[in-house]
């Protein structure tokens, strides 16, 4: 019969890469986990991960049971939770990981206000601009910027409409001038910033009804895109972010969309999970709160 203990040593293993590593994390020795996987693989009949010396990955049998020890663990304490709650009470622990500039800036307060409301529930936020694995990382749910290509996980939509815009700061267009078409941008200073170590330099536009892509370059680059807003305030150069990133500022005169009739790319904000079964009484809650206040703002038209 399969341990749960089993399970979850092998969960973390994965996520982390390493029995040593999975050990340290539960108090036990390598050997203990190493154990444990191997009874698991004893169980399932199947090999489950790829050994040597220097790593440890998964199989093409390992990378298809993960997902179900995910949802196994997932529906074990949702079980749990259920027994110590009553029906109008949330409680347990959420892990979610949210980009950086919307995290900070926009999502915090109304996750902050979710937790006052929900005294009972713990909070684990990851706020960074590298993209998680939901199946590898400790995570119920992940929220993220783009048109999804994986039908893999469940994604439920909270701002569809969400595209990217120019914008600078009022001093730098004093300086610098406004451009006045979609070519002029690359003669300005512009504000990069990477993901997973890659470079956003290629900007992406509907021009009469035709996909333009122009290739830019910035003195300045940085691994956060909370930091490129910043700069984009500080009358640095301009910036291409989502809509939600830069609303605020833009509402409170720091800075100014350009070349609005140029519809710019899709940016969907989604929540999303490895199963629909983890979508617990609380993250269905907290979802609808983030829906109801994000799919309001809407991008300007072109």
């Amino acid at each position: 019969m399969i341990r749960l203990e089993d399970v979850t040593l092998f969960v973390r293993a994965a996520a982390l890469g390493s029995f040593s590593s999975a050990a340290r994390e539960a108090d036990l020795l390598p050997g203990q986990v190493s154990a444990a996987v191997h009874r698991l693989e004893r169980d399932l009949d199947k090999r489950l991960f790829v050994r040597s010396t220097r790593s440890l990955r998964l199989t093409a049998e390992g990378e298809k049971y993960l997902p179900f020890a995910h949802e196994m663990l997932a529906v074990m304490q949702a079980g749990a939770e259920s027994l110590h709650s009553s029906d109008d009470e949330l409680q347990g622990e959420l892990k979610i990981a949210v980009p950086s500039d919307i995290g900070r800036n926009v999502l915090l307060p109304l996750i902050t206000r979710f937790c006052e409301q929900h005294p009972k529930i713990t909070l684990r936020l990851s706020l960074s601009d590298q993209i998680s694995d939901i199946f590898r990382d400790p995570l119920d749910v992940a929220i993220r910027y783009g048109v999804l290509d994986n039908s893999s996980y469940v994604a439920l939509p909270l701002a569809e409409k969400n595209r990217r815009v120019l914008a600078a700061a009022p001093d730098y267009l004093a300086q610098h001038g406004r451009p006045a078409t979609l070519g002029d941008i690359t003669h300005h200073h512009c504000l990069l910033f990477t993901m997973n170590s890659h470079v956003y330099d290629k900007w992406t536009f509907q021009e009469n009804g035709l996909r333009r892509q122009l290739t830019v370059k910035s003195r300045m680059l940085c691994d956060d895109a909370d930091v490129a807003r910043r700069w984009a305030i500080a009358g640095m150069g301009i910036v291409y972010k989502s809509w939600i990133d830069i609303s605020a500022d833009v509402e409170a005169g720091r800075l100014e969309v350009l070349l609005p009739q140029f519809t710019g790319e899709a940016a969907p904000l989604n929540l999303i999970c490895p199963h629909r079964k983890q979508f617990s009484p609380a993250i269905r809650q907290l979802y609808g709160l983030l829906r109801e206040q994000l799919s309001a703002l809407q991008p300007p038209s072109p």
